[in-house]
């Protein structure tokens, strides 16, 4: 126009003049939300929900700005946010102090929140405190979980026949719970109660016939109780099921070189080595050593000791064998130093200085021989041999 002053709208070009579509969607009428100006209220997160905001870089959940008396009133809410403290965060101090606040909400009525708090406690080391909680809980309501973290409790504090007793409770009221079998197998084993781990363990395997911890205790009882064929039966089963790891493999080895079956021996302990790390190398390449002295080939076990050592330059029994075979050889004053070493390293084992204590008797050090053969017998008082070659030194004193 001549006057210089448009219109708002009036420069839009009308329908069938040639304006796309696109252009009819951006345009700048005004009163459309096109042009709308922006608000402010969304850019701010709801004042409820604030405190649950993750910052980039940050935590996904900053538990110092959480009000945990707000957030107990709220059940649903709050038990997702324990089980995030407990296992995410690892905070059992922020997840008592919501369980505190939610059980207070609840009346001291709420099993549930009873045993986080026992949880809780238990992982701050307040033991007393954390079995209290766990006694109120099972008042309410009876759970496999709160026996099992319970019986935890009486283990840590170094009471075992507690935790049987609180396991023997348990199975009376869940008696098909596998948890608590398994649990009290462990403790019977700890207590050197192997007949009574074993029967825990065929209950497992009763209810659960794939239980892989069940299997394999069982294949080592009946190993050491001089039934390698019923041990080889249990580690075939596991081998069936999926597992494959250099333990299973390796006992499987040892399970058929002492049920003759040499073909398959061999080979199982090929595939420990290949799957093996090296933690676990050390033992393995023992075993082999086992196997090569049980088919006379001194030479195969020489080597596979020193692999062995190698490995693992700590290896108490592998030091001794090599200083036994070193002493085969004749080389005197390298089995000694085997020997002393094999004692530094283990002073627990009785091997190393029963052997030592023989050698320097045959070298006619009586001295020497009755101090080692007195350590020996520290470790190990019942050795009869230890005790026999005692007695001749004794005889030859006075």
């Amino acid at each position: 126009p001549l006057s210089g002053f448009a219109r708002p709208g009036s420069g839009l070009a009308r329908g069938g003049t040639g304006m796309s579509l696109e252009r009819a969607m951006t345009s700048s009428r005004l009163g459309t939300a096109m042009t709308r100006p922006v608000t402010t209220s969304g850019r701010f997160v709801r004042l409820g929900t604030a405190s649950l905001q993750s910052e980039p870089g940050g935590p996904f959940i900053n538990l110092e700005r959480i009000n945990m008396q707000k957030y107990a009133a709220r059940p649903a809410m709050a038990r997702a946010l324990c089980d995030y403290i407990f296992h995410v965060e690892h905070n059992p101090k922020k997840a008592v102090e919501l369980c505190a606040a939610a059980t207070q909400v609840a009346n001291f009525k709420d099993w549930c929140w009873k045993a986080r708090l026992g949880k809780g406690y238990y992982q701050l080391g307040l033991y007393r405190e954390a079995e209290q909680q766990l006694l109120s809980s099972l008042k309410e309501q009876d759970m496999a979980t709160t026996y099992l973290q319970l019986a935890n409790i009486y283990n840590r504090l170094d009471q075992p026949l507690n935790a049987l007793s609180k396991y023997e409770e348990a199975l009376e009221k869940i008696p098909h719970e596998t948890q608590l079998l398994i649990a009290a197998a462990r403790v019977h084993e700890a207590l050197n109660q192997s007949s009574k781990a074993v029967e825990f363990h065929k209950k497992v395997l009763a209810l659960e016939a794939s239980n892989v911890e069940s299997l394999a205790c069982l294949a080592a009882f009946q190993f050491y109780s001089d039934q390698p064929e019923v041990a080889l039966r249990y580690y075939r089963r596991l081998l069936q099921m999926g597992v494959d790891s250099p333990a299973l493999w390796n006992n499987l080895g040892l399970s058929c070189f002492h049920s003759g079956q040499f073909d398959m021996c061999l080979t199982c302990f090929e595939r420990a080595l290949q799957s093996a790390e090296s933690d676990t190398q050390g033992d393995i390449w023992y075993n082999v050593s086992h196997i090569a002295i049980g088919i006379g080939d001194l030479g195969l076990a020489y080597q596979a000791l020193k692999v062995a050592l190698a490995a693992d330059p700590s290896h108490v029994e592998a030091q001794n064998n090599l200083a036994v075979l070193e002493l085969k050889k004749g080389n005197i004053e390298l089995a000694r130093g085997a020997f002393r070493e094999a004692h530094r390293l283990g002073p627990h084992a009785f091997e190393p200085p029963y052997n030592s204590a023989l050698l320097s008797f045959k070298l006619g050090d009586s001295q020497e021989s009755y101090n080692l053969v007195t350590k020996a017998l520290e470790c190990y008082p019942e050795h009869a041999d230890s005790k026999e070659l005692l007695q001749q030194l004794r005889a030859k004193f006075v």
